[in-house]
């Protein structure tokens, strides 16, 4: 950073917080200025220091891990889900404890050095006290989803980094840890904080669930099609109907501001049914969603019922962990073949090669750049080779720390190692086995398991860690792969044995820019991701300005971008002002046509100056706009038709 940033820098921090008698207005969010006046009145930080992050170590960091071990392999999942969707960005994705110490940290390359050097690491202390204002810490002390762009940023260090953070709480409230994206992104990435709140919303569901899991859990929602997602409300009931917890979402279907509020209270206190009329009878709430009704306000719900993992239904219906209520919900859509492709010839061409080999014993080798939709083809094969009853078991490789990866693909035995399970784990090719075996990014498996995965392929068995006897197995393969394998079979890197062995048929997945349906493709994906809303659509500008982008993150990032735009969107139409920065490429200079001031008063003037600032800063969202100026929409509209203030209607 130049010395006259950092006094640019300085100088904005002493005018926010008071000092140097520096008293001009600036503008800065409300909770940066909170956070700056603690950095400096409580805390006593200087925006300039400059001493090396402090890093937790050996014992030091282990003390930290242990007590959210199972948080922890909750989140695993759900953060390497959340680098996948920000891939090839230059992002990080970051767990930390309460204190802001890192406990598990995934890295783009691209950024992984640089992140280093700002002491993103595992076991780095990141709290306020310690790091100023910065997403983990600040988040942890606001206790809400927090984006830190740049210059918000207390210390002058860190201003080339942007954060987007979301806390995580249990069951009673309390917060856990947070989980954080960080790049050195020049865009204040706002669709990145939705999917960060998102993903710390999925591991605060699962945690509560797997806390409950020898409890009665009732999953609801006004909309039935929602069980099963980050917007289920839960509730933990005992064998008689008490409210034992209650997760966020369910506090917030039904009115109440607290866990405390609903704790004690039966079931029928709050709706028009009880646990004897969910579980028995014809109703069977633990297999499909049934209706019942809020007792104060008689609105409609949809719910399932769990029952404890230790125990059946009565009457024997369901038997310890086959419970359909945790399956039947977030089950995948069935997606075949023919819906993957709408006209490009070479999606028409891999969807007819896997026809043909589909009753055939060939490995099949799925190749194309990230986020092509590798793991959807290979579910669409999975269900019209194998079936979809069977299992589907998906491992990607490039996600799996390098000293995990044995034990998670070929399991292990009790006591194998220090820290092993003492009932031992079956690996994921044992999992596989009767079903599918989907191995992504094949390309980043260290080579010293190669030779140990191509025994399994030809001998069709597995010996877990520790074990001796091999265990048969039989299995369906399908990998993956954005690398090219004859390079690194070239360079040493990968297995020739093993790259003969995993082509059996090789198909390339186009990335999305090159499609030729790609409009089809973009309407068909914007149809699957608002089966919750209602005649949702995409403008004739903000379709132009999806089908133009290069989209380097192919279908992955359009479904995001697309997921981003419904969750931000207002009525019934998507607009370019509702798509990210990077693809409406809106900047201020975009703005509606301006009136002819020479037409207009003096007060006109200044009343239409306002309104366009506003339109400007709310990225002429005019919903949003009305909202902060306080208006209704149709006066807004008004006032904008008489000051001659067009949008462009296309758009």
């Amino acid at each position: 950073m130049e010395r006259q940033d950092i006094l640019e820098h300085v100088r904005l921090v002493n005018a926010v917080v008071g000092l140097d008698g520096v008293m001009e207005p600036v503008e800065v969010g409300s909770a940066i200025a909170r956070s700056w006046n603690r950095c400096v009145h409580d805390f006593g930080l200087d925006p300039v220091r400059n001493e090396p992050v402090v890093i937790l170590e050996g014992r030091e960091l282990k003390d930290r891990q242990a007590p959210l071990t199972r948080l922890r392999a909750i989140a695993q999942g759900e953060m390497a889900t959340l680098y996948q969707q920000l891939a090839g960005s230059g992002f990080s994705v970051l767990l930390t404890d309460t204190e802001g110490v890192v406990l598990d940290y995934l890295g783009d390359p691209t950024f992984t050095d640089s992140a280093a050097q700002y002491g993103m690491v595992e076991g780095a202390l990141w709290s306020e006290r310690n790091q100023g204002t910065n997403g983990m810490g600040t988040c942890a002390i606001e206790q809400r989803p927090i984006l830190i762009h740049h210059n918000e940023h207390f210390l002058s260090r860190n201003v080339g980094l942007t954060c987007s953070a979301a806390p995580i709480f249990n069951h009673e409230g309390n917060l856990l840890a947070v989980l954080d994206a960080s790049s050195f992104s020049h865009l204040a990435q706002q669709h990145t904080l939705v999917l960060v709140n998102m993903s710390a919303q999925m591991i605060e569901n699962r945690a509560f669930l797997c806390n409950f899991r020898d409890q009665y859990v009732l999953r609801f929602h006004s909309r039935p099609e929602f069980i099963g997602t980050l917007w289920e409300g839960i509730l933990a009931l005992d064998e008689e109907g008490r409210i034992l917890a209650a997760n966020r979402n369910a506090l917030f279907q039904l009115g109440h501001k607290k866990p405390a509020d609903l704790v004690g209270l039966q079931l029928r206190d709050l709706f028009n049914t009880g646990m004897a009329a969910l579980l028995g009878g014809k109703s069977h709430g633990w297999l499909n969603p049934v209706p019942f009704y809020e007792a104060r306000q008689g609105n409609r719900f949809f719910g399932l019922v769990n029952p404890p993992e230790n125990r059946s239904v009565s009457g024997g219906a369901l038997q310890r962990n086959a419970s359909p209520a945790i399956a039947a919900p977030g089950k995948a859509r069935i997606v075949r073949l023919t819906d993957l492709q709408f006209g490009d010839q070479t999606m028409e061409y891999n969807v007819r090669c896997v026809k043909r080999v589909l009753d055939r014993d060939i490995p099949i080798l799925l190749s194309g750049e990230t986020g092509t939709g590798k793991e959807i083809f290979a579910h669409a094969i999975h269900d019209e080779q194998v079936g979809e009853g069977r299992p589907f078991v998906a491992v990607n490789c490039a996600s799996i720390p390098e000293t995990l990866i044995e034990s998670e693909l070929f399991g292990y035995k009790p006591g194998a190692f220090t820290g092993a399970s003492r009932e031992g784990r079956r690996g994921k090719i044992l999992q596989a086995s009767g079903g599918t075996l989907f191995l992504d990014e094949i390309g980043d498996m260290p080579v010293m398991l190669q030779a140990r995965l191509l025994r399994v392929l030809e001998e069709r068995e597995v010996i877990p860690l520790g074990g001796e006897t091999p265990v048969k197995i039989d299995i369906k393969l399908i990998s993956a792969t954005h690398r090219n394998l004859k390079e690194l079979v070239a360079q040493g890197r990968f297995r020739e044995d093993l790259y003969y062995r995993l082509q059996g048929i090789t198909l390339n997945l186009p990335p999305l820019r090159e499609r030729q349906d790609k409009r089809e493709l973009i309407h068909h994906i914007l149809s699957l991701e608002c089966s919750d809303k209602e005649n949702v659509n995409l403008s004739e500008g903000a379709l132009r300005k999806l089908e133009a982008h290069p989209w380097p993150g192919n279908i992955r990032q359009l479904r995001n971008v697309l997921r981003t735009a419904l969750a931000l969107h207002d009525g019934y139409e998507i607009t370019i002002y509702d798509l990210p920065e990077e693809i409406s490429q809106l900047t201020p200079s975009s703005r509606p046509e301006r009136p002819e001031e020479a037409q207009l008063s003096a007060l006109e003037i200044a009343e239409s100056n306002t309104i366009l600032k506003v339109l400007e800063n709310c990225r002429w969202n005019v919903t949003l706009a009305a909202r902060h100026l306080k208006v209704s929409r149709n006066t807004l509209y008004r006032k904008m038709n008489n000051l001659k203030i067009r949008i462009n209607k296309e758009e």
